[in-house]
């Protein structure tokens, strides 16, 4: 992966993580105002879900983050890597929990049921995406697994010689 790629791809993680932040510290509260209305159990439940979903978001791309500089030193293929992966499943797992807490908090209100099924059908794509990572999590494991094998090799292969 070309250097370019990488500053590029640290630019959008740095701006979206910025953009996390303030809709933290701003939204947030307005969110809890607008909410005003409603019951204090669904007006906690509300704001405390899109905060963590928030924070999913954020540790999503921390981890990115930890992946791009391990991609730089050229040690992305070690099993250093699979923590980082593994926390991105929990993440999103996570995200697409909340994404369907969310849905079930509205059911039973006012908004119409096609958006309480289409919120639920955002949560199976991101539960979806969650298994993808997870598959390229086994690729990398192969991955590994060869560099590994390789490097065994080289090394049987300098002894001979």
């Amino acid at each position: 992966m070309g250097t370019l790629v990488i500053g590029a791809l640290r630019v959008v993680l740095a701006v979206s993580f910025a953009g996390a932040l303030f809709v933290q510290a701003v939204m947030v509260p307005l969110l809890w105002v607008d909410l005003e209305g409603a019951p204090d159990a669904a007006r906690v439940t509300a704001v405390v879900i899109v905060v963590l979903g928030i924070m999913t978001l954020q540790v999503c791309a921390v981890c990115i983050w930890q992946l791009l500089s391990m991609v730089r030193r050229g040690s992305v293929f070690s099993s250093r890597a699979f923590r980082y992966v593994d926390v991105m499943v929990g993440a999103i797992l996570t995200a697409a929990v909340l994404v369907f807490a969310l849905a079930v908090l509205l059911a039973p209100g006012e908004v119409a049921p096609g958006i309480v099924g289409l919120i639920c059908g955002a949560a199976l794509v991101i539960g979806g995406v969650a298994l993808v990572v997870y598959v390229l999590r086994m690729l990398l494991a192969q991955a590994v697994e060869r560099e590994a094998e390789a490097r065994r090799l080289r090394s049987e292969l300098s002894e001979v010689i």
